[in-house]
């Protein structure tokens, strides 16, 4: 087990919400999976680089597509946070750095906002 993979209390809240539709062949173990791909999304590496002890890339890539388009997301993020009560602290896109060259670039127009802001005092 790596060091941020799935705990067991984790993967007991987590199990029962996956979808389990066995089609033809067996699917591959939802859990290294799953730690694969929260893996990537952790570290923001290419898909590619995925470390193989998670299974193939691909594997990874195809499941987080289907399970997005299904919702299946969504019905993760609602258990955990149920089984947690709540306490759960995610990341937002307000702490995303901004690349290298839109750092300073120069605004085309000024902000209406602060026309507005300037006129009513």
């Amino acid at each position: 087990m790596a060091r941020f993979d799935l705990t067991d209390f984790e993967w007991s809240v987590i199990s029962p919400l996956l979808p389990n539709k066995p089609r033809g062949v067996p699917r591959v173990d939802d859990r290294r999976v799953l730690n694969g791909i929260f893996w990537r999304l952790r570290t923001g590496a290419p898909w590619a680089d995925i470390p193989s002890r998670y299974g193939p890339h691909t594997t990874c890539v195809n499941r987080f597509n289907r399970w997005r388009k299904a919702g299946v997301w969504d019905r993760l993020l609602d258990g955990v946070s149920k089984a947690y009560d709540g306490d759960v602290q995610m990341i937002d896109s307000s702490s995303i750095r901004v690349h290298q060259h839109a750092a300073n670039a120069q605004k085309k127009r000024a902000d209406p906002v602060a026309w507005v802001v300037r006129a009513a005092a």
